[in-house]
């Protein structure tokens, strides 16, 4: 739908209630309004642009620029071009000159995203910007102040990085004032449900519709599953469950096949499932969603119905074979 988010307030809505969640809040709280260098740490997925976010917008730049950087794009010619910008002249193709992001940002907040993916070359040409805080565009001799507050993030250890020295210790230092580190958000289970509800409302403001709801099975996988790829994942999780659910409650079958496959609480600690019983779960929850209706069943499973035949009868699904012609 043109024009709409499908998650349209996510940018403004912070959600928790885990210890984790709330210690967060408050170090947001004490750091907002200072201008001290902060690394937000945690795996792929946890959120950490929505903390820098919050961290802008809590503080004396709220009304000022944020500018999301995407440091794994930055190499070599390109590095400096768009963080310092660059002079009419400067390398073929530079028809115009350019501000950078630094000087874009200049007042506001520049958030470094990946910030450990800056080629070690370059990386000394960022420290000198962060200790001078002044910028020299590419192609210029002029240097010019900027006034900006650093956020960067990462999902790897720059500690263990500046030991194998694939990452600068004088730039670590001068960027670690504050760690912020993220928990995953199987480590903030209570967390869970409230991101997923608040997913669920969201894609209900994007079509225009009533709010659907998760049943108690799809809680209990939701809160059993391990979630790797954390709130992106969960967020991913619940638009797939959303858009396949035509009623009003959203049922197990739904979700996500790695979510519904995680759930191995009939079995043994010491007695993995096969992939045999690990299908017939996922066709039998699935023809139970649809009511025995194989077409359904089949287009949810991403299948033709040929092969989904095929596997009712060598599985033995006793419930799909009682109406064998839907």
């Amino acid at each position: 739908m043109p024009g709409k988010d499908r998650f349209p307030i996510a940018d403004r809505v912070f959600i928790g209630r885990s210890p984790a969640f709330n210690s967060i809040r408050e170090m947001i709280k004490a750091i907002a309004a200072r201008k001290c260098c902060v690394i937000i740490a945690g795996e792929t997925g946890v959120g950490k642009e929505m903390v820098a976010k919050q961290l802008h917008s809590a503080g004396d730049r709220a009304d000022k620029v944020f500018i999301s950087v995407d440091c794994t794009t930055l190499t070599g010619q390109l590095f400096e071009s768009q963080l310092f910008g660059h002079t009419r002249g400067a390398f073929t193709g530079a028809v115009d000159n350019t501000l950078g992001f630094f000087r874009a940002a200049d007042g506001g907040t520049i958030f470094l995203d990946e910030i450990s993916e800056i080629p070690l070359e370059l990386q000394a040409k960022l420290l000198r910007v962060l200790q001078d805080e002044m910028v020299t565009p590419l192609g210029s001799t002029k240097s010019y102040p900027i006034n900006v507050r650093i956020l960067c993030a990462t999902n790897r250890n720059l500690q263990e990085m500046v030991k194998k020295g694939d990452f600068r210790a004088d730039l670590y230092y001068r960027l670690n004032v504050v760690n912020l580190e993220i928990p995953p958000l199987r480590e903030r289970k209570e967390d869970i449900l409230p991101l997923a509800e608040y997913f669920l409302a969201s894609q209900a403001a994007f079509y225009s519709e009533q709010p659907k709801v998760l049943n108690e099975d799809v809680k209990k996988l939701l809160l059993g599953y391990s979630w790797p790829g954390n709130v992106r994942e969960l967020a991913n999780a619940i638009e797939r469950s959303y858009v396949l659910t035509m009623g009003q409650e959203i049922q197990s079958a739904v979700m996500p096949f790695e979510i519904i496959v995680a759930d191995t609480t009939p079995y043994s600690q010491r007695l993995l499932p096969t992939l045999d019983e690990v299908k017939r779960k996922v066709i039998v929850q699935t023809l139970k969603f649809t009511k025995g209706r194989k077409l359904a069943a089949a287009r949810i499973l991403g299948i033709e119905r040929r092969s989904l035949n095929r596997l009712i009868e060598r599985l033995n699904i006793q419930q799909a074979n009682k109406d064998a012609s839907r």
